[in-house]
């Protein structure tokens, strides 16, 4: 409501924000410029770190921090209100940037068509799960055993795991196209690589002393 109070016990820095944000003609409008001007860089910076290695760069990469900035302004001033100080209100206000780049990005993605999967990108595979350098010198063997435990996986396992591994395709791209979050994105990949190991540690073609992605995670 423009005019509100701000909640009490806000610091000064987001008092300020919350006051000018709900205040009315140039003042807001001044605050609104502020604040957009923030999520923009705040974009910026979220949208290179999350396409880097992707190939998206100059115009294409400040427009979608631009469209990024955009919205998580829209939503800030929609949720002004609602702001209890749990946080400071730049922290609060960069979470829904965040939010929307990983939106943005995750759907300019799939706007290019993806290639097959090839031969040459199983033959990368055992080196991606770690396998030590005596056993990368048989690649095609096992190759073969990993296509194999990629096959006893459940049909989402594999598509994650295909997806992520083999063609490189981002966590946030993937979690727009099976409408999902990045955390449950990171389990299931997990769950993946652990049954693929566990296969072939069974096979004869690893030890089982855990990979350190995997003693990572435990």
């Amino acid at each position: 409501m423009a005019g509100a109070t701000p909640e009490p016990g806000l610091d000064t820095e987001s008092a300020g924000w919350v006051r000018r944000l709900q205040a009315r003609g140039n003042d807001r409008e001044s605050a609104v410029r502020d604040l957009h001007d923030l999520l923009q860089r705040g974009a910026r910076r979220e949208v290179r770190r999350r396409c880097a290695g992707t190939g998206v760069s100059g115009r294409e990469l400040v427009d979608l921090a631009t469209q990024a900035a955009d919205d998580a302004t829209y939503a800030v001033l929609a949720k002004v209100a609602q702001f209890r100080g749990e946080s400071r209100f730049t922290t609060w206000a960069y979470r829904f940037v965040v939010l929307e780049v990983s939106r943005k990005v995750g759907r300019h993605f799939w706007r290019q068509p993806r290639a097959e999967l090839t031969e040459e990108d199983w033959n990368r595979l055992p080196d991606a799960l770690g396998a030590p350098p005596d056993h990368v010198a048989e690649v095609r063997e096992l190759s073969r055993a990993v296509r194999r435990a990629v096959d006893d996986l459940t049909d989402h396992q594999r598509r994650i795991f295909e997806g992520a591994v083999l063609q490189g395709i981002s966590l946030d791209a993937l979690a727009v196209r099976y409408d999902t979050t990045r955390n449950a994105l990171y389990k299931t990949l997990y769950d993946a690589r652990r049954k693929i190991r566990a296969s072939l540690v069974a096979e004869g073609y690893l030890g089982d002393e855990p990979s350190k992605e995997v003693r990572a995670h435990e």
